[in-house]
């Protein structure tokens, strides 16, 4: 949805007609992944468990504080946990982060992520869902709901090396400052996983996702990281993290770069 030179929105709203027909096509597809991945399981339910699967789960925080000739307060907060069995893979993620400067909020933001990954037998193939909501009110992004199913692909994937790549539909419904939007787009994604060595490790990820119908109009996320244990249980954590919106809420920059440190716990 494009702003009008006042910084207001057009009345551009589609039609109830074109909203359901866009929803359903969407619907559809979802239905269609879902049965294939049902399909897909029904035909290895005889894969014995070997063991009971068990959640990895660690969290980070960071706190910055200044006092004297500049007041600034910055503190940030994540939790991830994923799960493996079978064919299976389960990940979710929850991050956030809130900043002062002299009194004048500069930074308050929280993303929940979570996505299933089926993987396809013996192959290196995999079927996936996933869902990520945003809030970033420094941004004047009220909420971004962003759901994607489609199909991935492990290039390598052993003990040391980690990389993917990933492709689907996806639809995306948000509140830009006071103009709602909801459209169909198109999901690419990269992940690659590198262990430096038993107690470092190196990750890097991409998304794009761009408008079906006005390619102009799309997202780019991308975060480069890298943790060094400090005990069995504690580690520090330093990532770097953008975000680019093409088209972002009337009198926002494009792009936001962040740089997050912290101290991580394995549970």
């Amino acid at each position: 949805m494009n702003p009008n030179s006042d910084g207001t929105y057009e009345s551009n709203t589609m039609s109830l007609e074109k909203r359901l027909i866009r929803t359903s096509e969407f619907t559809l597809i979802v239905l269609v992944t879902a049965f294939v991945a049902i399909q897909a399981s029904a035909a290895d339910a005889d894969v014995a468990i070997e063991e009971k699967p068990k959640w990895e789960t660690s969290a980070a925080v960071g706190f910055t504080l200044t006092s004297g000739n500049s007041d600034t307060v910055l503190g940030t907060a994540s939790l991830l946990s994923l799960k493996k069995w079978e064919l299976h893979e389960l990940s979710a993620g929850l991050n956030g982060s809130y900043g002062e400067v002299e009194g004048v909020k500069n930074n308050e933001l929280a993303r929940g992520t979570v996505q299933y990954n089926r993987l396809l037998g013996d192959t290196d193939s995999y079927f996936f869902g996933k869902a990520d909501l945003l809030h970033d009110s420094v941004a004047d992004v009220e909420y971004r709901l962003s759901l994607s199913p489609g199909y991935g692909y492990y290039f390598t994937k052993n003990d040391k090396t980690k990389l993917s790549a990933e492709i689907g539909p996806g639809y995306i419904f948000e509140k830009l400052g006071s103009g709602e939007d909801d459209y169909l787009t198109l999901r690419v994604g990269e992940r690659f996983e590198y262990k430096i060595s038993d107690r470092a490790r190196l990750w890097q990820s991409v998304e794009f996702m761009p408008q079906i119908d006005e390619f102009t109009n799309y997202l780019l996320v991308a975060e480069i990281g890298v943790e060094s244990d400090l005990t069995e249980k504690m580690s520090l954590r330093v990532s770097l993290q953008d975000n680019y919106d093409n088209q972002p809420a009337p009198g926002r920059k494009s792009n936001d770069l962040r740089l997050v440190t912290g101290i991580g716990y394995k549970f």
